[in-house]
């Protein structure tokens, strides 16, 4: 997932996203701690999507409080 995909979608998406990668991050810290997670650098990757969504969704807002 890159920025420029993320910028073409509507605030409304992704906030879906950023929901889906939140369950999906709470799941690997739990697997992480019984034991079970293989993947370590999963964890990693999902940690900087929800960066790169929560970025696009406040330039989005800024945007458009700066229109208005």
């Amino acid at each position: 997932m890159d920025a420029t995909e993320l910028r073409g979608q509507t605030p409304d998406e992704l906030r879906k996203q950023l929901e889906s990668l939140k369950k999906e991050a709470f799941n690997l810290r739990f697997q992480a701690a019984t034991g079970q997670l293989e993947n370590t650098a999963r964890m990693r990757v999902v940690r900087r999507n929800v960066a790169r969504v929560k970025t696009i969704l406040n330039e989005k807002a800024a945007a458009a409080a700066q229109e208005a």
